[in-house]
């Protein structure tokens, strides 16, 4: 069955999605507040999340195109619908990783605006150039220029990894050619910059310092994304055609779009966002697909974080605390890869804490939390891929205890620990990481509660015909594990239940350096 209405996936342009009749979240309410009190803007948004688009829809905006806009809000709040001449730097591609890849994708968008306005293409050097086309194009048509920089950062991230070189000659060039915009307040009617990163104080903005970073006020949380509100009055069709083809009620279907694709927050009082991306991809294939992560791997990400040694627990353990300028300040030689994670999408807001003025970050949905582990998992499980950790279910959901330990045995055997190469701290992490990323990827499948707090298991694991309690230790005894999930009264919510109970005591041993005892109880 197709679907009886057009979805923008993939589609970029605004007047492409109007013309052609695909369905549009109206955001037109706050693209002209945005146009009616600034100028200088950047926005920063994780990948896939309309910036695109958001950059298309102000084109047309500016160039009057009046008819794109009908029974648009912004329709009832703009009256002069005047035209003004728009340079637009796109620059999603472009070999940048080349030592003259940006520069040439810098004068391909200049000469587009030149011919457009049949404004000279003369070049005394790059930024000179900017600057008398700023200006031609003012004298010309007698109205201020808008400036839209589309990924403005991609030039900068290309060069991360595969070309480190270029990294400097390419941000070196970006200051020299946008500080023109500093002396260019009188050409230009509007300017916005976007991107998933705003590299601070080694970019651009250390020269073109008058910018405003919208990214987290609360005003324009919602200009990309889609909120709750708009997902139920825009799509209740494809909410209503997905619930029955899962075979869901539609609150049930809501409820589990929610869990996979909502949850980004980008301000301390932001509503719920959803990322568009996956919800369009869900409402397209009328199921719950991991989207967003199919559409780009973060190796650099997962190498970077097993480079830092860097604690995955603390994604999803409520200790990860960071400030707003913190957040908005990736310098390539921070060691602090949080700022990144945050702006890239793979952590969001999940709480403030006014007293110390701090946010509290974390997954912002399964989809991110899942798909993300499973990154992680060959890198800090040496190997192990998320098929083994299947297996895992599979011995679960059969009661097979033995088939568990076998698994756990080969994953710790998997580690290359050669004779005097590992320390204690190294152990210890490798033990909890072991435990921890297992049972958080067997979370899509089955339920886990995962250790958080004083008096609590390991790990709790549910099924629909047993309820596993674990608990594990570093160099004691399997009799000591069990002893403590009887003291610890862990079983005792379990009193009632009629599926089988199955306690499970665990060692480690540092000498072996893999599982030495394994003891099961069952009920």
């Amino acid at each position: 069955m197709v679907n009886a209405r057009k979805l923008p996936i993939g589609i970029q342009d605004f007047e492409t999605l109007r013309t052609e009749g695909y369905v549009y979240v109206d955001k037109t309410a706050l693209i002209y507040d945005l146009v009616q009190n600034g100028k200088p803007y950047f926005l920063s948004r994780p990948r896939r999340f309309g910036k695109s688009l958001l950059v298309t829809t102000l084109e047309a905006y500016f160039k009057g195109k009046k008819e794109l806009f009908e029974g648009l809000k912004i329709s009832e709040l703009e009256t002069e619908w005047a035209e003004y001449p728009v340079l637009k730097f796109s620059l999603a591609g472009g070999e940048f990783t080349q030592p003259d890849g940006l520069r040439t994708a810098l004068r391909e968008n200049l000469a587009k605006f030149e011919d457009t306005y049949s404004l000279p293409h003369d070049e005394p050097s790059l930024a000179v150039r900017f600057k008398n086309a700023l200006e031609n194009a003012k004298e010309k048509t007698g109205r201020r220029v808008a400036v839209l920089v589309d990924e403005y950062d991609n030039p900068l991230l290309k060069t991360f990894g595969d070309a480190p070189e270029q990294e400097k000659p390419n941000r070196d060039l970006y200051k020299g050619f946008f500080a023109v915009l500093k002396d260019c307040d009188a050409d230009t009617r509007f300017v916005l910059f976007t991107g998933v990163t705003k590299f601070s104080k080694v970019s651009i903005f250390s020269d073109l310092n008058q910018l405003q970073d919208i990214s987290m006020d609360e005003n324009f949380d919602g200009i990309c994304g889609i909120t709750q509100e708009e997902l139920e009055r825009d799509f209740s069709p494809e909410i209503d055609a997905l619930a029955q083809r899962r075979g869901l009620t539609r609150e049930d279907c809501l409820v589990r779009l929610k869990q996979l694709y909502d949850g980004y927050h980008f301000s301390e009082s932001s509503p719920d966002i959803y990322n568009p991306f996956s919800l369009l991809n869900a409402f397209k294939d009328k199921k719950f697909g991991k989207y967003w992560f199919g559409t780009g791997t973060p190796t650099f990400l997962v190498k970077r974080l097993k480079e830092m040694n860097f604690n995955p627990r603390t994604f999803s353990d409520g200790s990860l605390y960071t400030t707003e300028s913190a957040v908005k300040d990736y310098r390539p030689d921070n060691p602090d890869i949080v700022p990144l994670l945050y702006q890239s999408g793979y952590l969001t807001i999940k709480g403030y804490d006014s007293k110390f003025d701090s946010y509290e970050l974390g997954y912002p949905n399964d989809e991110v939390k899942y798909g993300f582990t499973e990154s992680l998992a060959p890198e800090y499980l040496h190997g192990a891929t998320p098929l083994d950790v299947r297996s895992f279910g599979m011995d679960i959901d059969s009661g097979n205890t033995d088939g568990l330990r076998d698994r756990f045995t080969a994953l710790f055997a998997r580690f290359p620990y050669a004779a005097g190469s590992i320390d204690d701290t190294m152990l210890e992490r490798d033990f909890q990481n072991v435990i921890y990323l297992t049972f958080l990827l067997l979370g899509q499948f089955v339920q886990v509660e995962q250790h958080t707090a004083k008096g609590r298991a390991d790990c709790i694991v549910e099924t629909d015909g047993y309820v596993y309690i674990f608990e594990f230790k570093r160099d004691g005894s399997a009799d000591e594990a069990l002893a403590q999930i009887e003291t610890q009264g862990y079983a005792a919510p379990y009193s009632a239940d009629s599926r089988t109970l199955v306690k499970i005591g665990a060692v480690f041993s540092s000498e072996q350096k893999n599982i030495s005892e394994w003891k099961v109880l069952r009920r």
